[in-house]
């Protein structure tokens, strides 16, 4: 066990809301964890609104560049507050391994220092990113499966409205013009802001009578 420890924590909003996985319980277990080990730790960084999907977080960087000058441990409630990539968390094992440090997540009882921690911490990695394509792929089927039959997916997209049963989608007439007409101005070359221009200059606006924002655009495009 080493005598040194680096926390990090890190929540997005939507991790927030469906763990129940707040900054202040992270940090309150690493400093748990660490007074029952007698560890020092030298210090504790965060991530808060960021994904874990994003590999460049500050937070972790700060935190990845403690642990490589003290050669301490890296500390984390749990492998997905700090990658929810295999990928990118067998490279900062890795780094930490040449660096003389560790990783230790609390949650799954890892801790890369023994022999038996790092194969732990492959396989554990390995089976959690599985199951999340598994439950991605499969919310992808219902999505696709949904809008197939044209029910309501998420918000209601631009261009429709719900039908009396509350649930399948019917086509409004005027925003699908719109639509039209977007999808025109950008197969003739029309940047996203000229694209807004020319739509308000023909009395086209959004929902809330405001000409169209070039991100919103963007999205109209995409989703046609």
């Amino acid at each position: 066990m080493m005598s040194k420890a680096v926390g990090y924590i890190r929540v997005s909003t939507k991790g927030q809301a469906d763990d129940g996985v707040s900054l202040e319980m992270q940090e309150a277990k690493i400093r748990q964890w660490a007074a029952l080990h007698d560890v020092t730790l030298m210090s504790l960084h965060s991530d808060e609104g960021l994904s874990g999907g994003d590999t460049s977080r500050p937070g972790l960087a700060a935190a990845m560049t403690d642990v490589v000058q003290h050669k301490a441990a890296l500390v984390a409630y749990s492998l997905s507050r700090i990658s929810r990539s295999t990928i990118h968390l067998l490279t900062l094992a890795d780094t930490l391994a040449k660096a003389g440090g560790d990783l230790v997540s609390l949650q799954e009882r890892i801790d890369t220092g023994s022999p038996a921690g790092r194969v732990a911490f492959r396989i554990m990695s390995a089976l959690a990113e599985f199951e999340r394509d598994q439950v991605a792929e499969r919310t992808r089927e219902a999505m696709r499966h949904m809008k197939a039959e044209g029910k309501r997916v998420g918000s209601i997209p631009y261009g429709f409205t719900l039908a009396e049963d509350g649930t399948s989608l019917v086509s409004l007439e005027q925003e699908q013009v719109i639509l039209k007409h977007t999808r025109e101005l950008r197969k003739l070359g029309y940047s996203l802001r000229q694209i807004s221009e020319e739509l308000a200059k023909r009395g086209a606006f959004s929902r809330n009578g405001k000409p169209f924002h070039p991100q919103t655009i963007s999205r109209l495009l995409d989703a046609a």
